[in-house]
């Protein structure tokens, strides 16, 4: 795929999300300090995971970019190009359990499959999904 000029729209997570798992990082590292061994252990466990999670946001803050040849993902691994002939659907999956409500983009692009939820977007994933088949050729 050649390289894409520049994103014409581009969704990242949300400042307020990577600061409450920023949180969530000093909670667990609190939790730690004044627990006994086991709590050490699961809180220890639970704020690496936090820890990951801000990484990411930080480092790959973009999630999902559009260009005029397609799709731009990008994660912990880097970033992956998509052209648009090799996406085969984008939908919107939704799912009610235990009374709340999911909604994860879904981008399939043959071998592969593409999550993204609201939080990873910064907006709505219908409105997110709207515009991709909107920019598709």
């Amino acid at each position: 795929m050649a390289d894409v000029e520049g994103p014409r729209h581009e969704w990242r997570v949300p400042w307020q999300v990577t600061v409450l798992k920023a949180a969530g990082v000093a909670v667990c590292v609190g939790l730690a300090l004044i627990g006994d061994r086991r709590q050490l252990l699961l809180a220890g466990i639970a704020a690496v995971g936090f820890a990951v999670l801000v990484f990411r946001d930080l480092f790959a803050p973009v999630r999902l970019a559009v260009g005029d040849d397609g799709l731009i993902v990008t994660g912990l691994a880097g970033k992956e190009r998509i052209s648009w002939n090799d996406v085969d659907r984008i939908r919107v999956d939704s799912r009610r359990r235990y009374g709340l409500t999911t909604e994860l983009l879904e981008i399939d692009a043959g071998e592969q499959i593409h999550l993204f939820s609201r939080f990873d977007l910064g907006e709505s994933v219908f409105d997110v999904a709207e515009t991709l088949m909107r920019l598709r050729p």
